[in-house]
């Protein structure tokens, strides 16, 4: 036996290794056959993280991309909300079918179907019949007191008997976060998630060190040019102190606007894949998790904030999502069962797609797969 030990622990080490060295190779390449800025990953295998890199730039021809560096993930945010919703639920605080009117504070409900009460699990799965047409920044857009056209937020369709992705539904679901736990929303999720795992990342720019933002770029393909996206990062300091509970809560954006790096995003996606156990901490029951990755329509696969697909990597079903914000592209897929998992996050890239899925995020995603997982 201890002739073998020394030998497997070569075994085992070669191979990382040489997985290392050709995910990188075969990175370099991806990145050098299509326009991207800068690419950084992670993969999760055996429930643990076993690889991250950075390539590429931070910042355009001068800074290069590092592991620790913070994206704006956009829409991934989206699980953060619904992670501490279901936190709040297992308090009895809230119920996924608590009528929205009642927690939001002011009428939501469809002109079309008047009687059919809008639902907070609703919200959260896209199933609302809510729409962005009247935009999404304020709760103002849906407010028939503050707005007179709140009517053309709602779809034709009755609520829960169709799908619309809509980001004014987690706007609304950060609010009912912050009425019903009496903390300010980023403080909320820093409090009862981020901190819990030990995370750095946040909502709210003045709390994080500037210096680790990734810049992003929007890809113009009339001039070839990567284009900066400052507004990603922009402070909220004169939004803050006029800042009303309950209301302003969408200047953090709880539909788009986490800061996190790479690995740090991937070490929150070990919670869900465990089922809300993230190291020592017990983030949300196994039942809440499983809620949250449970689809409730047919079509999308989409649970609260978390769907199904088997786009991504071709016949293999992962659960997880993305995000796509001011040229910044993202993904974060998961399966709970083999334990295994992806985050990949690019600053700009070419927005070409390949089954559905921006092309350079995709197929990161499969050369991930191909070197770390695929038997």
């Amino acid at each position: 036996m201890k002739y073998l030990l020394p030998i497997l622990f070569f075994l085992i080490f070669g191979f990382q290794a040489q997985a290392q060295n050709q995910t990188k190779e075969r990175l370099t390449q991806l990145m050098e056959s299509q326009p991207v800025m800068g690419l950084s990953v992670a993969v999760v295998k055996d429930g643990k993280l076993v690889y991250t890199d950075a390539l590429g730039w931070k910042e355009d021809g001068k800074v290069a991309l590092q592991t620790t560096d913070l994206f704006r993930i956009a829409s991934i945010s989206k699980s953060f909300s619904a992670t501490s919703i279901m936190q709040l639920v297992e308090k009895k605080k809230l119920s996924l079918d608590d009528d929205v009117s009642e927690l939001i504070g002011f009428t939501v409900r469809n002109p079309k179907f008047p009687k059919t009460v809008i639902t907070l699990r609703m919200l959260l799965s896209h199933t609302s019949s809510l729409n962005d047409s009247e935009g999404y920044f304020t709760l103002d857009a849906i407010n028939p007191a503050k707005n007179p056209n709140s009517e053309k937020v709602y779809n034709a369709y009755e609520p829960g008997k169709g799908y619309q992705y809509c980001n004014l539904n987690f706007n609304m679901v950060g609010t009912i976060i912050e009425k019903y736990s009496g903390e300010r929303f980023d403080y909320y999720v820093k409090n009862h998630i981020l901190d819990p795992l030990g995370l750095y990342g946040g909502y709210n720019v003045n709390e994080l060190d500037a210096s680790r933002f990734a810049t992003l770029y929007n890809y113009s393909r009339d001039s070839a040019k990567f284009i900066p996206s400052p507004a990603a990062y922009a402070s909220r300091k004169t939004e803050l102190e006029t800042y009303q509970m309950g209301y302003s809560t969408p200047i953090f954006s709880p539909t788009g606007g986490m800061k996190i790096s790479a690995p740090d995003l991937a070490k929150y996606m070990i919670m869900h894949m465990n089922y809300g156990k993230g190291g020592k901490a017990k983030i949300i029951s196994k039942k809440s998790a499983q809620k949250m990755q449970t689809p409730l329509s047919a079509d999308e696969n989409y649970g609260l904030a978390l769907w199904k697909t088997d786009k991504l990597i071709s016949g293999v079903e992962l659960i997880g999502h993305t995000g796509s914000a001011y040229g910044l592209y993202s993904a974060m897929f998961f399966d709970p069962d083999k334990k295994y998992g992806f985050v990949v996050i690019t600053n700009g890239s070419d927005p070409a797609e390949e089954e559905g899925y921006i092309r350079v995020i995709r197929q990161a995603a499969n050369i991930l797969y191909e070197e770390w997982i695929k038997p």
